[in-house]
């Protein structure tokens, strides 16, 4: 009897850290770091900032999200004039996946026009959660 208590308490605290995990997956937080360790250039990246934004999505080659993720950024990007997109192998970048203590993929960084992180997303993000991260870079 202990044994079918203990597996069901098991069950419900699996099914609160899942549930919690699936509810922050996604959305975007605002960094509130050292600005100056949360600046990237478009020496850093590559490639040239946009001019409102940049949207930067870490990614990896077995990465199941960031096919549908590199599309969606590419969708508003497309819709927004200003904003362009970079994507970063964090395999090959290991520099800068520990700098930016990238843990999963894929991760998404919103970029203001001087490369200043002002949001980021780890988990495939919803359309309306990346439009109003974009929206919200002054």
């Amino acid at each position: 009897m202990t044994g079918l208590i203990a597996l069901i308490a098991a069950l419900a605290a699996a099914s609160v850290v899942g549930g919690a995990f699936r509810r922050r997956t996604g959305r975007f937080s605002v960094t509130s770091q050292d600005p100056r360790q949360d600046t990237l250039t478009s020496a850093d990246l590559g490639a040239e900032l946009g001019q409102r934004a940049t949207l930067v999505q870490f990614s990896t080659e077995f990465c199941a999200y960031c096919g549908p993720t590199r599309r969606l950024l590419g969708e508003v990007a497309a819709a927004r004039p200003g904003v362009e997109v970079i994507e970063i192998d964090a395999a090959e970048r290991m520099d800068l996946t520990r700098r930016l203590r990238v843990l999963t993929t894929p991760t998404v960084l919103v970029l203001g026009p001087d490369g200043t992180i002002v949001s980021r997303s780890s988990g495939q993000p919803k359309k309306a959660a990346v439009l109003d991260a974009v929206g919200s870079v002054s």
